[in-house]
């Protein structure tokens, strides 16, 4: 049985493999990467990215990666592309090829019926002088000198260094197109990740629970506000002004302080100057000053006018953070 050291010291081996066939990549950078991200920036179709077996695995996830990163793409597989799905390339799309040997039957196939119609040609390839290599308008050098898998079969390295490549591509991409966070979250609407970058203020704030008292009002009455509500705080509005806040925990001070509540009011306990968020800011936002001032809930404005209470608790079951 192997022992646990054994099986340590391979995933170290194998990791440690990895990165220093990934680090030698840059040594293969040419010419052709910068003109094949310009030529893919320029393109007025779609980027179509083509491949077999694992490197076509490959290539469903560099589509993914550009597809979300402001690239339009799509997969071609390269067995089914001779059998009827090639009719899904434009005239105006780029191909990138993915082929670790360049030799492939599928690709000696491929190739020749994808530069009949003039599409220009990226291949990425681990083998420069294969078929693949010398039949492409650009080539990416995806050379590793061995894989990590013990025999030197299974594709390991190269599948990795074909993904790094990708990457590459992808992010100059988005350098090139000022791609931002906002562009990102366009095509990321979903999950946890969606939320983060689009949900505002005013997504979330329920504007049925407005706690609010004037500065006369009693302190009896300030409680009752602050438990109907719910929100443990209450905004204290004087002509239809925000002047200050009431929290549960302005409360509780004030009673460990007075032995009596009587003949006080809402103006001699408030916080003046609480923290408010406009209505229209993102919710994380609200979250990160509530995280640096340690406070659970922040007064809701349009413009100066009182809206609303937003409670940390409301974020956190978003699940936004």
């Amino acid at each position: 049985m192997i022992s646990k050291e054994n099986i340590l010291a391979s995933a170290k081996k194998t990791i440690l493999s990895q990165s220093e066939s990934i680090a030698q990549l840059v040594n293969y950078l040419s010419g052709d990467f910068a003109k094949s991200v310009e030529l893919i920036y320029n393109c007025k179709g779609r980027l179509v990215v083509t491949g077999i077996g694992k490197s076509a695995i490959i290539a469903q996830k560099m589509v993914a990666t550009f597809n979300s990163t402001g690239t339009p793409s799509m997969f071609l597989h390269a067995a089914e592309a001779i059998h009827g799905d090639l009719g899904m390339v434009q005239s105006d799309d780029v191909i990138i090829c993915i082929s670790k040997s360049g030799n492939s039957p599928e690709i000696k196939v491929l190739v020749p019926l994808l530069k009949r119609y003039g599409n220009p040609l990226i291949g990425m390839t681990a083998n420069l002088t294969s078929f693949l290599g010398k039949e492409s308008d650009l080539v990416l050098n995806a050379f590793v000198e061995k894989e990590s898998c013990p025999n030197n079969l299974a594709p390991t390295n190269s599948t990795t260094a074909q993904l790094v490549l990708g990457d590459a591509l992808a992010v100059s991409l988005m350098e090139m197109r000022n791609f931002r966070s906002e562009d990102f979250a366009k095509y990321h609407p979903g999950g946890a990740l969606g939320k983060k970058l689009l949900l505002r203020v005013t997504d979330m704030l329920d504007r049925t629970h407005k706690p609010m008292v004037s500065p006369t009002t009693s302190i009896k009455d300030v409680i009752v506000e602050i438990s109907e509500k719910r929100l443990g705080v209450t905004a204290v509005i004087e002509e239809g002004k925000l002047i200050g806040i009431i929290t549960d925990g302005d409360i509780r001070r004030m009673l460990n302080k007075n032995e009596t509540i009587s003949g006080l009011i809402a103006k001699d306990i408030m916080t003046v100057n609480p923290k408010t968020v406009q209505l229209n800011s993102m919710v994380v936002d609200a979250f990160n000053t509530m995280e640096n001032f340690s406070i659970t809930q922040m007064v809701v404005e349009d413009e100066n006018e009182y809206v609303g209470i937003l409670h940390i608790h409301d974020i956190l079951k978003e699940g936004i953070i």
